[in-house]
């Protein structure tokens, strides 16, 4: 097993994506800590992997509150002595044109997709620090590279995480920790279920491989960058979106 006795913090991990990575990490050895603000889900993906023979515990938080997420880690390594992996994964949309955009709509996607970011990744710096070795990968989205109508507090968030992930990779190099981001397409998950038809259609014309991703076609890329076949990779950006921007 890859990651046998790893720690591995994964937040918005409840259902999608970041569920996938949960019990992709979890079959390859991990300890997984399923941070999310729906218990339900959480303690719900913790019985697949327990059932599997898996390891897991459920920590109910919101990502954009620091005080929670502070308090969140610091249960994780008191109870399980350190924290390797951190995938930050958490995130939502409020999708408006900007003429009719609430405050509160960006605001609270910011709080989530960007703060969420920062928050988990200052939680858990010090210990990785400390153990002069850790593996952060940040969950950014295609739409933070290229844009897209109607979502520009969701494209600057992700935008930001791009910047973000650059800039802790130089801070933390030297202390053998390593930061790298996953920019994801249009994958198959709840939120995509949304779309329309004739939106999917419209987004699978510029797609050349004809198709939308899958949640293990995240995961799988995840589980890359965790491991000891990428310790010399860090500050990048891998695209997994079949070819829609290149």
């Amino acid at each position: 097993m890859l990651f046998r006795d790893r720690v591995s913090i994964i937040t918005g991990a409840s259902q999608g994506i970041g569920k996938k990575i949960a019990l992709t990490l979890a079959a390859e050895g991990a300890h997984v800590c399923v941070f999310d603000i729906v218990r339900e889900g959480a303690e719900e993906v913790a019985r697949e992997i327990h059932e599997a023979g898996g390891k897991a515990s459920v920590h109910c938080l919101d990502v954009g509150d620091s005080g929670q997420v502070t308090e969140a880690v610091d249960e994780v390594i008191k109870t399980l002595s350190s924290v390797h992996f951190l995938v930050n994964n958490a995130g939502i949309t409020r999708d408006n044109l900007l003429m009719r955009m609430k405050s509160e709509e960006w605001d609270s996607v910011m709080n989530v997709n960007l703060k969420g970011v920062f928050n988990c990744s200052k939680a858990v710096i010090r210990t990785m620090m400390g153990n002069r070795f850790g593996r952060i990968v940040n969950i950014s989205s295609v739409v933070g590279e290229m844009g897209n109508a109607g979502q520009t507090n969701y494209s600057a968030s992700k935008a930001g995480v791009l910047g973000f992930t650059k800039s802790l990779a130089r801070e933390v190099a030297s202390r053998g920790i390593t930061v790298n981001a996953l920019a994801p397409g249009y994958i198959e998950t709840a939120m995509t279920d949304n779309l329309s038809d004739a939106v999917k259609n419209m987004f699978l014309d510029i797609i050349p491989m004809k198709r939308l991703g899958k949640p293990e076609d995240v995961a799988n890329a995840v589980r890359f960058l965790l491991s000891e076949d990428a310790s010399y990779i860090t500050g990048q950006v891998l695209n997994i979106n079949g070819g829609m921007y290149m």
